[in-house]
């Protein structure tokens, strides 16, 4: 039994928003709660920082542009860098061209990756938050 007023906190199966397989983005698309994408984007993928949001991108799903999401569940392809602050499973069918930043991690066999993975521990600080703190300088990096 879990004790009063704690939830675990365990991503969302939860589909607010699907991109059909008819369908083509062109631009950024920032979101919260479920993403389901059939179709393809071309842009970024971004959550809204703070939210446990999910990403799913099935096998007809093809993304062009970088994703920042705390979890991630990508069977399609991505043309660009994953950044998760939580969790990324790739399946069987996944196809990442660019890096990959996570916490947890979970690939299975037959998926590729052409780029490098990149284990992001707790300590380090949200890659989620990046957007914000580059927008707030006026888009200056150090």
């Amino acid at each position: 039994m879990l004790g009063q007023g704690k939830k675990p906190k365990v991503a969302s199966n939860r589909v607010d928003t699907i991109i059909g397989q008819q369908t083509r983005i062109e631009g950024d698309v920032h979101f919260s709660g479920g993403l389901h994408v059939d179709g393809k984007i071309k842009g970024a993928v971004i959550a809204e920082a703070g939210s446990a949001s999910v990403l799913t991108v099935s096998e007809n799903g093809h993304i062009e542009g970088d994703l920042r999401v705390p979890t991630i569940m990508l069977n399609g392809t991505v043309s660009g860098d994953v950044h998760s602050d939580e969790r990324v499973e790739l399946a069987a069918k996944a196809r990442v061209d660019g890096n990959v930043y996570y916490k947890l991690i979970e690939m299975a066999m037959g998926a590729a990756v052409n780029g490098n993975l990149v284990h992001r521990p707790e300590a380090e600080a949200s890659v989620l938050s990046f957007d914000r703190e580059t927008a707030e300088s006026g888009g200056a990096r150090d």
